[in-house]
């Protein structure tokens, strides 16, 4: 069988599936997610060992340093991701939602009721916390998945994707329904992209190269989106004191990851003070900092600092690293229009106590999370309490911001008459 007629057939098996799965309850869904979080704590010794042996093939291979961080399995976020399970199983149940209930001028009854959106097509890189992120949100949804990951991250796929299977087998659930295509061909990809009869959706999670690649290949509906290049504006009216914590977190806390905070921009009447400030504090984390020339001159007396001139990209470039760029605008105007010229509309976000210039930005920044006086960091869906995300969606169709139960679900609309007919 080619690698073409092999994903076709995994395809049609998660489509086969997926109609079982759509009539399955609620508790027999949950049971699977609480059952999964249980087995994972219970092999994490196992999946360390594989995780360890991608770890050791992408270190020789060369992956930087962001790339293994996103690649690395411990035992402290196995347990993280077991913990995310038994949240979402805490989650109401999606399906059947009635909403939108009311009475037609023809006498008919109608609402609209909360479907699966089918079969979701997943093409992943380095992450293998997705392969249970999706496991998880697309079996409480009632969706089947076919689960495309990295060849960096193969072995820890393919022990997650096994647990997972055991979990729904014993929840007397389809096991069908979570496909794994275990190929490192890009031919792979190119497959599954092509299953416009068969799946419904594609969700890329990777770099602006992958999400690229599913634009122009794929037959199917793409979400687009995880490219963060994300911006706090710091504002003349801002607590400046209580201003730099928030920087450091939205940088350093995690900076490998979309929602870490790429490009500070500083208002000109306090640059004097916050920039010297915040270089130096955040020195003592290792943070490199790409400056424009009045912030590169407010920092160049510091000693210990690695400081450059920001080249003509680089307040275009997503940092995923202890890289930092800043800027010097004149007032909130100019910071927007700098973030409207340079975000990637994924997370950006004011630091001020002017009430009506933060409503002003709030209203006027079009990015998927936009954020008055906090981090950037809590794009996610644990943090927006949706207990997991299969994406962050930086489009406007369908989804935006974390996708997380709501946002893989559809609906239909139901009618109800009295054996009626249409004047």
């Amino acid at each position: 069988m080619s690698v073409i007629e092999a994903v076709r057939a995994q395809a049609a098996a998660a489509r086969a599936a997926g109609r079982v799965l759509r009539r399955s309850s609620s508790e027999q869904r949950n049971a699977f997610l609480n059952r999964l979080a249980g087995d994972l704590r219970e092999q994490t010794e196992a999946i360390v060992a594989a995780n360890r042996t991608d770890l050791d093939q992408g270190a020789a291979a060369g992956l930087d340093g962001a790339m293994l961080d996103r690649l690395r399995l411990t035992p402290t976020r196995i347990d993280g991701m077991a913990s995310d399970l038994e949240r979402v199983a805490e989650l109401a149940d999606p399906l059947s939602q009635r909403f939108d209930v009311r009475t037609l001028r023809n006498g008919l009854r109608a609402h609209k009721r909360r479907v699966p959106l089918g079969v979701l097509g997943v093409i992943y890189e380095s992450r293998p916390n997705v392969t249970i992120d999706v496991a998880a949100l697309a079996i409480k949804t009632g969706n089947a998945a076919v689960l495309r990951g990295g060849k960096e991250a193969i072995a820890s796929n393919r022990i997650l994707l096994r647990i997972a299977r055991d979990a729904l087998q014993s929840s007397g659930l389809p096991v069908e329904a979570l496909q794994f295509i275990d190929s490192i061909e890009r031919e792979a990809s190119l497959a599954l992209l092509q299953q416009d009869e068969l799946v419904d959706l594609i969700i890329p999670r990777g770099g602006a190269g992958l999400h690229a690649f599913c634009r122009r290949e794929s037959r199917i509906p793409v979400i687009t989106g995880g490219i963060g290049i994300c911006h706090l504006y710091v504002d003349q009216a801002a607590n400046l004191t209580r201003a730099l914590p928030v920087i450091r977190n939205a940088k350093v806390q995690r900076p490998t990851v979309c929602n870490a905070l790429d490009t500070v921009l500083v208002h000109r009447k306090i640059a004097p003070r916050l920039v010297p400030e915040l270089v130096q504090l955040l020195a003592k984390d290792q943070v490199e900092f790409r400056c424009d020339d009045e912030a590169l001159a407010l920092a160049t007396h510091l000693p210990g600092v690695r400081l450059a001139r920001a080249g003509e990209e680089d307040f275009d470039t997503e940092w995923l690293s202890l890289v930092l760029g800043i800027a010097i605008v004149d007032d909130a105007e100019a910071a927007m229009r700098h973030i409207e010229a340079h975000s990637s509309g994924h997370s950006d976000g004011i630091l001020s106590d002017d009430a009506a210039l933060a409503e002003e930005f709030l209203a006027r920044i079009d990015s998927a999370a936009v954020y008055w006086n906090s981090s950037t960091r809590f794009t996610d869906g644990g943090e927006l309490d949706l207990g997991a995300e299969v994406a962050v969606s930086t489009q406007k169709l369908h989804a935006r911001g974390p996708m997380g139960l709501t946002e893989l679900t559809s609906y239909k609309w139901v009618l109800e008459g009295d054996y009626s007919s249409r004047a």
